[in-house]
């Protein structure tokens, strides 16, 4: 009787399996590269702005608190976004005729809003409070990097499903007391180790990680 298979038959499925899975493994490897990705987290890339205001210049040079332009961040979801007369409340004495400025000038006769675009966009189906995040003690560093040394905002973070979860399975790593929240000074080492059970404590933080906590 001939023979169905040849001789190399065994060898070839061999291969195919070993070629399928070494298929199947970079897949899932490409897939996750990709998901963490500059393309897909946005990280580093500038967003151009109507304005292109300096971090570095208002909050490293000139001291000003991140709260005097986000004024909302510790009442509401959203951070808030300074006014055009929050703006103008400095720029009608300093810088009043640049060029730079014409976009605030502008819409502070027009009474329009300046349109700025989001550098930290999450997605639709993500829920985040910035009021509950500050008043548990996370301080604005641990999301937005260190702002103040920024000429240009860029996203630092990845803002991945991943990376959120790192910090509320381990909260005692990035808790830190409610003075030090708007700072970007570190705040780690053996101080931390000392407070953060204290801090956890006091500020009543659970380890929520259940979907309905961000996705509503």
């Amino acid at each position: 009787m001939a023979q169905i298979f040849s001789k190399y038959s065994n060898t070839l499925a061999r291969l195919s399996i070993i070629a399928l899975a070494v298929l199947v493994i970079s897949g899932i490897g490409l897939a996750y590269a990709l998901q963490n990705s500059q393309y897909v987290t946005k990280q580093g890339i500038f967003v151009e702005q109507p304005v292109p205001f300096s971090h570095k210049h208002h909050g490293g040079d000139l001291k000003l608190d991140c709260r005097f332009c986000h004024s909302a961040v510790e009442d509401s979801a959203e951070a808030g976004m300074p006014t055009t007369e929050v703006c103008m409340g400095c720029h009608t004495q300093i810088w009043k005729n640049a060029d730079v400025l014409k976009p605030i000038r502008d819409s502070y006769v027009q009474n329009k809003p300046i349109s700025w675009w989001r550098v930290h966009d999450l997605p639709d189906f993500v829920y985040f409070n910035h009021s509950i995040h500050v008043a548990k003690g996370m301080g604005c560093v641990s999301c937005h990097g260190r702002v103040e040394d920024m000429p240009l905002t860029t996203q630092i973070k990845p803002l991945t499903m991943e990376w959120c979860l790192e910090c509320h399975n381990h909260p005692e790593a990035y808790v830190r007391p409610n003075e030090w929240v708007t700072s970007s000074e570190e705040w780690s080492g053996e101080e931390r180790a000392r407070l953060a059970p204290k801090l956890i404590k006091d500020y009543h933080i659970q380890k929520r990680t259940d979907c309905y906590v961000c996705h509503r």
